[in-house]
């Protein structure tokens, strides 16, 4: 057991130092604001604060662990070592030349997106407005980085220091806002598409809904089973997440209470779990987030435990207050749709702080690294998706993290134009947990 000494055992620091040295390292320790408590202790210890006690191992804070609420952060990054990193302490003791503490939390609790920033389009906080994307470390799980390194420290320290095992795995995400191109979408939808198809000489299309229509031909959305294929092939934990919410602008799914619809949520659920692909809707209101919920659970007979937000539109700290208070376990909304990298910059799970209450919840995040549903530009074949997926895994492995991609199911089929997503797909389903 490893016992830290901080002048405040506060929130924040009893949430980062759990996150980097139980979660990610494996490290069973205690935190103490007792000096007499740290000096007795003949055991692995450390003091993080202003000052050093006496001749410990010492890593010098900055103040955000020991603040209430937002305030003005002063982001300097600069290059150490192999990677990037901010926050930058001067005391000729410390351990690090920057608080890996205060860095850690200020990613984790995606502080940088409750200040005031330039929303896109749609409403969302673009990559482009991160400081990783500013200074060039999205692309890296930077927290995960850096407890490798602060556990190599204390390994000097104290080489018989024992941490946990951990291993690289992977989670396949599949995100589903359309589960029919041509079924069950009622006559005006169906007569307005076949219209569209003509006025825009898709004459391929047109027959294919034709076909689809009088049973003739599969629907070309309905790849499901070719996912359950890859499921009984090796079993993964992942995750079908479908959205169910009301007809809109944004949502074109077909309606939740169609048979047919009902029967493909059922069929999948036999063989992965299943979750609520959250429309834009219910995001951030509750009993619209709640009618959803009732639908999934009324289809499958289970209890609503996973989640993805519609365009990965996460309204800190509103929708995921309205997840915690819905009992959903896990949510996989922290991610960028046009940028591939570490949105939290990390790629271990961690549990949702709210910074207004400053409290950590139950609420469990997966950060994905990688998804095809803006279907990329510099995406164009086979040979580029895998080079890029390829190098996330690696970068993944060396921290013996999890990596999580995104996919959109409506992308396994031949209509989008881009078929090679489903050999994507086979070859990261049969690679090796290490």
């Amino acid at each position: 057991m490893l016992l830290i000494y901080v002048q405040k055992v506060t929130p924040r620091v009893s949430y980062t130092f759990k996150q980097i040295c139980k979660r990610i390292l494996g490290l069973d320790i205690d935190l103490t604001s007792k000096i007499e408590t740290f000096i007795a202790h003949d055991g692995p210890k450390f003091s993080y604060g202003k000052q050093p006690l006496s001749k410990e191992l010492y890593f010098q804070s900055v103040d955000l662990l020991f603040e209430h609420g937002l305030n003005d952060v002063d982001i300097q990054v600069f290059d150490w070592e192999d990677t990037r990193c901010f926050f930058e302490v001067k005391h000729e003791r410390s351990a690090l030349p920057y608080d890996i503490f205060a860095a850690t939390f200020y990613l984790l609790t995606r502080y940088e997106e409750y200040l005031p920033h330039v929303k896109d389009s749609m409403g969302r906080f673009p990559a482009t407005e991160s400081i990783a994307y500013s200074n060039g470390f999205l692309n890296e799980p930077v927290v995960d980085i850096w407890a490798y390194k602060f556990k190599n420290i204390l390994l000097e320290k104290y080489p018989n220091l024992r941490f946990g095992k951990r291993k690289f795995t992977i989670k396949p995400i599949i995100s589903v806002s359309q589960t029919f191109a041509y079924k069950n979408k009622g006559i005006l939808r169906s007569i307005g598409g076949g219209t569209r198809d003509l006025w825009k000489l898709k004459l391929d299309d047109f027959t294919d809904r034709i076909k689809v229509s009088i049973g003739l031909k599969k629907d070309p959305y309905d790849t499901f089973d070719f996912i359950i294929d890859l499921q009984k092939q090796k079993r993964r934990k992942a995750k079908v997440l479908f959205g169910l919410g009301d007809y809109s602008n944004h949502e074109k799914n077909v309606g939740y209470n169609r048979p047919q619809h009902q029967a493909v949520i059922k069929h999948i659920a036999d063989y992965i779990d299943i979750g609520l692909k959250v429309s834009l809707d219910a995001i951030s209101n509750l009993s619209v987030l709640n009618i959803e919920k009732g639908r999934i659970e009324s289809i499958f007979n289970r209890r609503l435990l996973y989640s993805i937000c519609s365009f990965f539109k996460i309204k800190l700290p509103e929708a995921y207050r309205n997840f915690i208070e819905l009992e959903i376990e896990e949510d996989y909304s922290m991610g960028y749709s046009k940028y591939s990298g570490f949105r939290a910059g990390t790629c271990t799970p961690f549990m949702f702080y709210d910074l207004d209450y400053e409290v950590q919840t139950p609420l469990i995040i997966y950060s994905f690294c990688f998804t095809n549903q803006d279907k990329r530009a510099h995406i164009q074949n086979e040979e580029s998706a895998r080079t890029e997926i390829l190098s996330y895994i690696e970068t993944v492995k060396k921290v013996q993290g999890t990596f999580v991609p995104v996919f959109s199911n409506t992308l396994f089929s031949d209509l989008e134009g881009q078929p090679f997503w489903k050999a994507i797909l086979t070859f990261i389903w049969n690679l090796d947990d290490e």
